[in-house]
């Protein structure tokens, strides 16, 4: 994944016409901790997705699209994706505190509700609400809650934008708030569009048709939440297919990017229906001087069950809004092929909506249409994503849930508690899916020593014990000389007894596990002596194939 400028790349190509010597499979930067964007973005203009072809296309184009085996083309030689302008590792890369989670992206001053000045009509999404500036003459995006669901999309908004932060990407700054009809005046230059199409001066009753289909508080307030006004130029949504043409640093196509693949996993867990381009932006901004190209899962408010005006469907993730064959199975039964949304039992708690855990399945969860990146999901994405998923302890979960500050105290108990439940799912279903070993590391006297992610989050069973194959590595050449071999019964081997110890020498371990299963495939590592010790520069699940296929084992893409 690194970019190559045009005259080096001109140069590679002359050097391979004469057959020179293959390159270097590490590098001394090697494993990358931030993806580059070293171009200039800042010709990029702004551009849309309509939403009825977005819709329709993933509907009947993409649904049909038959999965494909392209691993993911932004992880580093780890198989880790690095930092960049979508995505900043969080959950699991470092210690988080339940303070800092219940935070989320929300540093800075919350709205000042004293006074509202209405500038704008909400142009996006189905919720009742506006574009306002507070007393302090910050811009809100304001959302309400529907008459019969109080507190319900407010608190989905706030507490998934937690969640979502947490897990990596970039998201709006969001509070609860509330807003005082009495308090709030119409900026002389907003308007409405009409249903002709005109664009007409808000009156006073256009905010009256929003606040009539809006949840009001005993007070005469209304709850909301407010997402604060994103810093730079608005650019509009992003695809989750191919690239951006005017931004130079987006080189990796949208459905191969492993954490747009990931939302396949993160979005069952907290039943994210509404994945479509509809509900991202991007923004330009200038960092050290450069246009960068920043990228937003803007509205993930669409979850736990609940919508903008009432809850999910009792189909939403567990079919797609349109799914012929089992429309037809059940037509050709007269109604009595059930599927498993009919069988589901949904509390009665109106401030979360249809969610639940004991018919959910991560592995069949749908969206309202699927997406390119999900469609493409390989088993080493899911695992990258339920990793992070597993990484949220109960404690954790039930910190970020009280930030929707429920009312009903059963309510939030039953959100947390499902959540957990579904967590723990996701966990059983992707980890025990692949070698789940994690966390290798190479002691100063060649010890290895390493976690198996399945058997930590109690996913599956402990292996009697575990093998590995050790190589001497030639970075120049990628020839390997045997060093030896070495098995243990726990996650703790002792190495060969010709193991190098030179500056520079590099070492090439297969590892994998005596019981029966994927952890019986070998996970390949690569570490890199140095003076003060080993450093792990490489890590493939997939390098070494199964012995049933034959086809040359693959490297990590650049």
């Amino acid at each position: 994944m690194r970019i190559v400028p045009p005259v080096l790349a001109a140069v590679s190509l002359f050097a391979l016409t004469l057959g020179a010597a293959p390159a270097q499979r590490f590098f001394a930067d090697d494993p990358l901790a931030r993806e580059p964007e070293s171009q200039d973005a800042s010709r990029a203009q702004p551009s849309d997705v309509g939403l009825l072809f977005d819709v329709a296309f993933d509907l009947f184009a993409t649904s049909r699209r038959e999965p494909g085996t392209t691993r993911a083309g932004n992880v580093n030689t780890i198989d880790e994706v690095p930092d960049s302008s979508w995505f900043t590792n969080r959950i699991l890369a470092r210690p988080i505190g339940v303070d800092e989670l219940a935070r989320g992206p929300s540093t800075g001053t919350p709205p000042n509700p004293e006074r509202w000045i209405v500038i704008r009509e909400k142009s996006a999404g189905a919720s009742p609400g506006f574009t306002a500036t507070d007393a302090s003459g910050e811009t809100w995006f304001i959302s309400f809650d529907s008459p019969k669901n109080p507190e319900a999309a407010t608190a989905a908004i706030v507490v998934a934008n937690k969640f979502f932060w947490a897990l990596g990407y970039n998201q709006v700054e969001t509070f609860l708030t509330k807003v005082d009809p009495s308090r709030i005046t119409i900026d002389p230059s907003a308007t409405v569009r009409r249903p002709n199409g005109k664009k007409t001066p808000m009156r006073r009753d256009d905010l009256n048709a929003v606040f009539e289909r809006a949840a009001k508080s005993p007070d005469g307030t209304y709850r909301a939440a407010a997402g604060r006004q994103l810093p730079g130029k608005v650019l509009g949504p992003f695809r989750y297919e191919g690239t951006r043409p005017d931004d130079p640093n987006d080189v990796v196509d949208h459905e191969h990017r492993r954490e747009l693949r990931a939302l396949r996993v993160f979005g069952a867990w907290t039943n994210l229906t509404d994945l479509k381009a509809g509900n991202t932006l991007d923004t330009l901004v200038t960092v050290n001087g450069r246009g960068v190209v920043r990228h937003y899962l803007q509205d993930v408010g669409s979850t736990f069950g609940i919508g903008a005006n009432g809850p999910h469907d009792y189909d939403e993730g567990f079919e797609y809004v349109y799914q012929g064959v089992a429309s037809r199975k059940r037509l050709a039964t007269l109604g009595f092929a059930l599927s498993p949304w009919q069988t589901a039992d949904y509390p009665d708690f109106p401030s979360i909506g249809r969610f639940e855990s004991d018919k959910f399945d991560p592995a069949k969860w749908k969206p309202h249409s699927p997406t390119t990146g999900y469609m493409e999901m390989q088993p080493g994405d899911a695992f990258w994503a339920a990793r992070r998923v597993a990484a949220f302890s109960s404690e954790d979960i039930r910190a970020i849930v009280r930030s929707g500050q429920y009312s009903d105290a059963a309510a939030e108990a039953y959100l947390a508690t499902t959540l957990i439940r579904r967590r723990d799912k996701i966990a059983g279903a992707y980890l025990t899916a692949v070698n789940p070993i994690v966390n290798p590391r190479l002691g100063a006297g060649g010890q290895l020593t390493f976690e198996n992610a399945a058997v930590s989050t109690g996913a599956g069973p402990a292996p009697s014990g575990y093998q590995s194959d050790w190589q001497q590595f030639d970075n120049t050449t990628g020839e390997t000389r045997p060093i030896g071999r070495a098995r243990g019964n726990g996650p703790l081997l002792d190495p060969p007894a010709a193991l190098p110890v030179q500056a520079g020498d590099m070492v090439q371990i297969d590892v994998w596990s005596e019981a029966p299963g994927p952890g019986a495939h070998p996970i390949r590592l690569h570490f890199r002596r140095a003076a003060s010790g080993w450093t792990l520069i490489g890590l493939d699940r997939n390098a070494v194939q199964p012995a049933s296929q034959t086809t040359p084992a693959g490297r990590s893409p650049r």
